[in-house]
């Protein structure tokens, strides 16, 4: 009798674990600095209030059946055990290491590497403003997970990357770079309201997409924006065309994807990350 009751528990496992793993858990569940990791919230009625460090999180509901967390992970979160609040209780998940390899570049202007006073108070202001949009969270639910890729276009520098300027080591590369071309028409990866439009030292010519519930997409250095402020975009919605305005060393298509104010690979959610 003990090895059938064995053998029933071995077969209950694989369904035990699909119900917590579908589609979306597959995709983003990538638990690494700079990554995304998927959390079981379980089956009740209405929505769980999940909080990550002091954040509130994505909650949707996989394939009509249990609510998940969907939680942004800084870069500057350490490999180990890490919590979210969920109605009020702990839940634990393990944070995986992630080697970011280094990127050095040189720039002419010794202005975008050592900025004057005047240019710093500058940076300051500009910087204020995109981090209040970034820690938006709006009630509206995504209306898709898996992106489409906002060009089409090989990818060049990656997520995470280490970056010294002219020899000087500043913050990391805090989203995705494609190889295309000045003019090249960048669309929404998803739908969303616009929700800051700005023409900033470091960023140049630059647009927010809010997604919903604190997913949020930055699109800069466009030669041309195509949007204002407040509206609403379908997926596929054109948002401006690509550019080299800000500190850029020529055009190029650059995507910040943040999640619960927390910048994370975009590649993730294009299904193009790399381990």
């Amino acid at each position: 009798m003990r090895p059938l009751i064995a053998l029933l528990l071995c077969l209950a496992l694989p369904v035990s674990a699909l119900a917590a793993d579908g589609f979306i858990s597959r995709l983003l569940n990538k638990p690494v600095p700079g990554g995304v990791a998927v959390l079981d919230l379980g089956d009740g009625p209405t929505a769980p209030q999940a909080r990550y460090q002091g954040k509130p999180v994505l909650v949707v509901k996989e394939e009509g059946k249990r609510w998940i967390a969907i939680v942004g992970i800084p870069l500057s979160v350490k490999p180990g055990m890490q919590q979210i609040e969920a109605d009020g209780q702990a839940l634990s998940f393990e944070v995986g290491a992630k080697h970011y390899r280094e990127q050095r570049i040189t720039l002419k202007n010794k202005e975008q590497v050592n900025p004057s006073p005047a240019n710093l108070k500058r940076i300051e202001r500009e910087l204020a403003e995109q981090t209040h949009a970034y820690q938006q969270f709006s009630a509206r639910q995504p209306s898709n997970l898996l992106f489409d890729k906002p060009v089409n276009g090989p990818l060049s520098s990656p997520f995470g990357l280490r970056r010294f300027f002219n020899g000087e080591e500043r913050n990391p590369h805090s989203g995705l770079d494609f190889a295309v071309g000045a003019g090249t028409p960048i669309k929404a990866p998803a739908a969303g309201k616009v929700t800051l439009i700005g023409d900033y030292f470091f960023n140049g010519k630059t647009v927010f997409v809010d997604h919903g519930q604190g997913l949020i997409s930055m699109f800069c250095h466009l030669s041309k924006i195509d949007v204002q402020l407040g509206q609403e975009l379908p997926r596929g919605g054109v948002v401006g065309k690509v550019g080299a305005t800000g500190r850029a060393t020529g055009p190029h298509m650059h995507w910040n994807v943040s999640l619960n104010d927390a910048r994370v690979d975009p590649a993730i959610f294009i299904g193009a990350f790399k381990p």
